[in-house]
């Protein structure tokens, strides 16, 4: 699983040239991800290959940084009408939805709660193990992926970049109410 999930995080060497680029210390980096400064060092002269685990933290310290010079917020890209389904919802359901409004993935609440989503690509491979004629039985509930991100509405958007590599879409909160979901389309857009 560790060597699938390194491809998701940019290359190793790309870490001292951001640092360098946000203008902060190996120190300071070293501070925020919670590692010693020689290791960064090390890391930054490839003396040292660091696990999954501390290089998600190094990127994401360095995609807040990078973020907070960002004069836009996730509030300004994600999108107000959120498309749900419910658990008990089918398969089929989700499919027929996803073709109408011409999306590729649907949070999935329980009352307000969220409690999943559902993607192109979960419904592709729930399709090779249980066929075609389940389609109509098969349960969101049985089938739907985990919880997807949740960032606060005014968190930066240079920082949500970093997280689309992780998850097929973000949902944004404000007041603890989610209030709208961002894609890897919307992001696309705030390159813009």
């Amino acid at each position: 699983m560790d060597l699938f999930q390194n491809e998701l995080l940019p290359r190793i060497e790309s870490i001292k040239q951001i640092r360098q680029k946000i203008g902060i210390t190996q120190k300071k980096l070293a501070t925020m991800t919670g590692v010693s400064t020689s290791m960064i060092n090390q890391i930054e002269s490839g003396r040292s290959q660091p696990s999954y685990e501390t290089a998600k933290k190094i990127f994401e310290n360095l995609a807040k940084l990078e973020g907070e010079s960002s004069p836009y917020i996730a509030g300004d890209f994600c999108s107000k009408d959120i498309v749900k389904l419910k658990p008990t919802n089918t398969l089929h359901d989700a499919i027929k939805k996803m073709h109408q409004l011409s999306i590729s993935q649907i949070p999935v609440f329980d009352n307000s709660e969220i409690v999943g989503v559902i993607s192109e690509d979960g419904i592709v491979k729930h399709l090779a193990d249980i066929g075609e004629l389940e389609l109509k039985k098969a349960k969101l509930a049985d089938t739907m992926d985990p919880v997807p991100p949740i960032v606060d509405y005014d968190t930066p958007a240079n920082a949500l970049v970093p997280l689309i590599r992780y998850s097929k879409c973000i949902l944004v909160s404000k007041k603890s109410k989610i209030v709208g979901i961002i894609t890897a389309s919307d992001t696309l857009k705030m390159m813009e």
